[in-house]
């Protein structure tokens, strides 16, 4: 019974019939048919005109992203937690060629207008110290908190009266939409998003998340970076497919949804006085002794221990609801 990550879920269906309606001859690299019509479905539901890229993985779209916002002199400001900084095995400092991640705290792996303006503003004049070019967000965050439209815009005006690009890293976009229940262009350019790390695999895809430039003519550079660095795959189709497959009907927006309600029903059973951040998302944090932790395990549930006396469970699309209701209840015994 896995809750160890989302990256662990079964692909969805829909996707895997994608895949091999895609298996035929077309055009190589991104100018199939599939590849070509990318940027049109996301302007469609981002409500304006974007350009839309695939790649591989999310280290790649989030660093992609940062490459174009950030010169190899400059620095990227993102929270400790943030996946960029922890778990990328410095693939941002790689890709924009030696850029700097600066890094403040905030509860729930959240920034602040305040937390980025103290950060910003200890940092000196001169050619000796990396100035900032960017700010990268995480929704939802490594805690599983959510930025409201109202927390992004805030961000967003800062970048803007200091100059910055703003760069939102998604991999659980689809969580924080379902939970919030708002457009994603409110979560996005109408809060002063420039680029946007959508993510999918973690949501039911099998390989492709995108990357969504609100200003499309940002991505053209984009396209010698992608090929640069390894991942203008040469049979992109696939990744194209599975992209459309999961916008078809929202289904991206249906999986959010399902794990959000896994997630739920679990922290229910947990109450406050266990739960180490709200569950706003599909990851719970929750308090847990050693001997408790093994007592689960025990019964057949994984999971991660993420700190001395916490650990963390992430829900999924397809969490077998009996399996949640069995953790659920292990959970209210102990």
């Amino acid at each position: 019974m896995r809750f160890f990550s989302d990256n662990a879920a079964a692909v969805c269906p829909e996707v895997m019939a994608a895949i091999a309606a895609a298996n035929r001859l077309d055009t190589a690299y991104d100018g199939d048919a599939l590849s070509q019509r990318l940027s049109a479905a996301f302007s469609e539901l981002f409500e304006r005109e974007v350009a839309a890229l695939w790649v591989g993985t999310g280290t790649a779209a989030n660093s992609l992203a940062l490459a174009e916002l950030c010169p190899p002199h400059g620095a990227v400001i993102c929270h400790r937690d943030a996946h960029i900084n922890n778990d990328e095995c410095g693939a941002p400092e790689f890709y924009t060629h030696g850029a700097k991640l600066l890094t403040v705290e905030g509860p729930g792996a959240k920034l602040t207008p305040e937390t980025l303006s103290g950060r910003l503003d200890l940092v000196p004049d001169g050619v000796h110290w990396m100035k900032p070019h960017a700010v990268s967000i995480t929704n939802a965050t490594e805690y599983g908190r959510v930025y409201t439209p109202e927390e992004t815009a805030a961000i967003g005006t800062l970048c803007r009266e200091r100059g910055l690009g703003l760069h939102l890293d998604g991999a659980r976009f689809a969580n924080a939409v379902a939970r919030l229940g708002c457009s994603p262009a409110d979560l996005t350019w109408r809060a002063g998003v420039d680029i946007l790390s959508f993510g999918f695999v973690k949501n039911g895809g099998m390989s492709a998340e995108a990357l969504v430039f609100f200003d499309p003519e940002r991505a053209a550079a984009t396209h010698y970076r992608r090929k640069r660095a390894g991942h203008l795959l040469s049979k992109g189709r696939y990744l194209a497919a599975q992209i459309h497959a999961m916008l078809d009907g929202d289904l991206w927006l249906r999986n959010g949804r399902l794990a959000n309600e896994a997630a739920d029903r679990i922290a229910a059973a947990a109450g406050t006085e266990r739960l180490v951040e709200p569950v706003e998302a599909n990851e719970l944090f929750l308090k847990v002794s050693a001997e408790e932790a093994a007592a689960l395990r025990a019964q057949g549930f994984d999971f991660y221990d993420w700190a001395p006396g916490e650990v963390r469970l992430v829900t999924s699309w397809d969490s077998d609801p009996a399996h949640v209701d069995s953790l659920a209840a292990a959970i209210r015994a102990l």
